[in-house]
């Protein structure tokens, strides 16, 4: 008679940790890190990640795909060398502490709170500089100076592998000192290929010139591995000695997207890396092949990529374009919970005059709504489609009003007349931060549905801003006049400084709440208006997904990043509107056949 297990199947077992040697075809459950596995089935594919602030080439990185730093390199120009560190969180890249000697082709190694990076130029550098997570600290020096070299390990246990000043040159790194390793096989003068694994268990792959050659790390010597498909220099790669995956790099004339994996014994073809380029970032995780991150390269691109084998799909978030509205307007006040139950107002046409026109949207299509009562722009706007507030705004004015889903009334006004102010809450609860009366202020008012009455100041000025949140719970940043990274978070009587912004911005707006939010649509001296976003987890601030549209003074509207966020005209009196959606997570399914 048949037993349970060959009518009912086996259970999926639930385990603290992966199973050290998984069989194809075998699903457990992590429970640690939260994921349903399964072992040799799924879908490898590379994603867009959210961009560097800074553009770069031949820099070095270190961590994990969602734990990851990009150090240093050259932005345009070699000449142009920076010691900028950036921290990616899986989501978005922030600022990270200075390199004190700045330098570009180094080797690097360790993870995003405990990393070494060492060598590089111009010229030869011999420097090793420790990072803790936030400042980079000089400690003892490469034996012999180099660049072009390439590294990996962890920070106490690294290696230093080939480069201008030793082309089959070893050097092992004990947390204090270097010392001298086994030699290469075959130098690479510049070695432009990557280490792969631990100090005792690594691969050196692919070098100048246009190497195919593959050797294998023991701890003390080097042996002769087999060969990758195509030779090349200049990549990124991920991985250890029996699982790894090497992208990108240039071939001869040109740069390469080729992609190839490591299974132990050989090495075969991958999906393509989604852009051609060389000298690119990586960071080093060495859990093996499964996942990988790709950033910068030659031509100075801020792009970053992220590479995943896994059971599940993972869609970025991202921008998409949606329906346009019907009038070109800049400087407009928005509300609604979503793009598909939007609402836009007021603003400047293109000769600077306000407008009383309301647009009802619902991701498809606008319609006319009813007009304001009052005509203004650049005013604190929040709330829902059919229940929406236009406080303040310019012409100056202290006039606030309220939409019902048809109609505007005015109410109570504003203590005082001032526009360029942002705005949070609800018809019934809201709060008005910032403005200029003139001059700029950084006072609040808090509404009760029916008065409006003084808040909590900041203690510098904000306008041209954006405010998210409730009136309990606020978050704001400086804005205009001074372009500073400064926010703030408010508690319902006071203003506290909260994290800093990748970048300053003024002329934008936020959507969210205090604890998740979205910047989006502003402008950062000297580069002017940007299609830049920033992300904010409530910890936080880091790059998000950048806009198609180049614009400031856009409109925006939207509940968090993980749920639809609209951005709509904005200056020179735009009509494009784009929408966002947050990263998306799905079992990837598959219908297998036996016989």
């Amino acid at each position: 008679m048949a037993g349970y297990n060959e009518i009912r199947g086996l259970r999926v077992k639930y385990l603290s940790a992966d199973p050290s040697n998984p069989k194809d075809g075998q699903v457990w459950y992590n429970s640690t890190t939260g994921n349903l596995r399964v072992q040799g089935i799924g879908v490898a594919a590379w994603s867009s990640g959210s961009n560097m602030s800074q553009t770069r080439a031949n820099t070095s990185g270190a961590g994990t795909q969602t734990a990851g730093l990009a150090i240093g390199g050259y932005t345009g120009v070699s000449t142009n060398t920076t010691g900028i560190t950036e921290e990616y969180n899986g989501s978005g890249w922030a600022s990270g502490g200075t390199l004190n000697v700045a330098a570009f082709a180094k080797g690097s190694s360790g993870t995003q709170t405990a990393a070494l990076d060492f060598g590089g130029g111009p010229p030869d550098k011999a420097t090793t500089e420790s990072y803790d997570g936030s400042s980079w600290t000089e400690v003892n020096d490469l034996g012999t100076a180099r660049r072009d070299t390439c590294g990996t390990g962890t920070q106490t246990a690294s290696l230093c592998i080939a480069g201008t000043g030793g082309p089959t040159l070893t050097e092992e790194f004990d947390g204090t000192n270097w010392t001298a390793g086994g030699a290469l096989n075959t130098g690479r003068p510049k070695s432009g290929g990557s280490g792969i694994g631990l100090q005792t268990a690594a691969l050196l792959a692919g070098g100048s010139p246009y190497q195919v050659n593959v050797e294998a790390y023991n701890g003390s010597t080097w042996s002769e591995g087999p060969n990758l498909n195509t030779g090349r220099e200049g990549i990124g790669s991920s991985g250890n000695q029996t699982s790894a995956i090497i992208f990108g790099g240039y071939v001869p004339g040109s740069a390469s997207n080729n992609t190839e994996n490591w299974d132990g014994t050989s090495w075969t073809n991958g999906v393509t890396y989604p852009t051609a380029t060389y000298e690119l970032g990586s960071g080093n995780g060495t859990s093996g092949s499964s996942s990988a991150l790709g950033f910068g390269g030659n031509g100075n691109t801020s792009a970053t990529n992220e590479y995943n084998f896994s059971a599940q799909v993972i869609t970025p978030g991202a921008w998409a374009s949606g329906t346009a509205i019907p009038t070109g307007t800049q400087r407009m006040g928005a509300a609604g919970t979503s793009n598909s139950a939007s609402l836009l107002f007021g603003g400047d046409n293109p000769s600077d005059t306000a407008q009383t026109a309301t647009y009802e949207g619902n991701s498809s299509s606008w319609t006319s709504g009813g007009a304001l009562g009052t005509a203004v722009a650049n005013m604190a706007s929040y709330g829902t489609q059919t229940a929406a507030m236009a406080v303040g705004g310019g012409p100056r004015t202290a006039n606030s009003q309220t939409y019902d889903g048809s109609s505007w009334s005015e109410g109570n006004n504003l203590p005082a007349a001032k526009q360029e102010l942002s705005g949070c809450g609800t018809t019934a609860s809201a709060l008005a931060v910032g403005g200029s009366l003139p001059p700029f202020t950084g006072t609040s008012e808090e509404y009760d549905g029916t008065n409006w009455t003084a808040g909590g100041t900041i203690p510098t000025v904000v306008s041209n801003n954006g405010t998210v949140g409730t009136q309990t719970a606020a978050l704001t940043n400086t804005g205009y006049p001074g372009y500073t990274t400064g926010t703030w978070n408010y508690d319902g009587s006071s203003w506290t400084a909260g994290a800093a912004l990748v970048t300053g911005m003024a002329f934008n707006r936020t959507s969210g709440t205090q604890t998740l939010a979205i910047l989006m649509n502003g402008s950062s001296p000297p580069t002017g208006d940007s299609p830049a976003t920033q992300m904010y987890n409530g910890t936080a601030w880091a790059t998000g997904p950048s806009r198609a549209v180049t614009a400031s003074n856009r409109a925006s509207s939207g509940s968090a990043t993980q749920a639809e966020t609209m951005s709509a005209g904005g200056y020179p009196n735009k009509t494009e509107v784009e929408e966002f959606t947050g990263e998306t997570t799905a079992v990837n399914i598959k219908t297998f056949t036996t016989s």
